[in-house]
């Protein structure tokens, strides 16, 4: 029987490391995040980025997107989708087409460019390029719920 108290602490641990994990998990599946998004009653926030080669795009990553704060929110808050054009990371070519066609659908010139869209397809507001003010600035520009 000591060895139930142990099972039921390594459980608790393990759903809580889960939990942890999956803050502000990015993804790739643009369908699937609208799905999600839809079920959580989220906003879907799309990062256009070149992840390996341009430095905005890192220091938007680093400044905002690997903040606490930024984190917490979007887990509570948004489904958060990369759409990213490395030039030396590989990429899927299902992964490949989706991202052009996002490009192309939302008009995208430059990295980063940040849009965030309700699960219907409305734009709630787009950012273009780097911005300072860490994640404050980025979350204010949501609608208040």
């Amino acid at each position: 029987m000591k060895s139930l108290p142990r099972l039921l602490a390594a459980s608790i641990a393990a759903l809580v490391l889960a939990a942890a994990a999956r803050a502000a998990d990015w993804t790739e599946d643009y369908a699937s995040a609208v799905a999600r998004a839809k079920k959580e009653n989220k906003v879907v926030l799309l990062d256009f980025t070149g992840s390996d080669w341009c430095v905005w795009c890192q220091k938007t990553d680093k400044e905002v997107f690997d903040t606490a704060k930024f984190k917490d929110f979007a887990d509570r808050n948004l489904v958060l989708v990369k759409v990213d054009f490395p030039r030396e990371k590989a990429q899927p070519d299902a992964v490949k087409a989706q991202n052009d066609k996002l490009q192309k659908q939302y008009n995208i010139e430059g990295f980063p460019t940040l849009i965030a869209v309700k699960p219907d397809g409305t734009t709630l507001f787009t950012q273009v390029g780097y911005r300072d003010g860490g994640p404050d600035a980025l979350i204010a520009q949501f609608p208040k719920s």
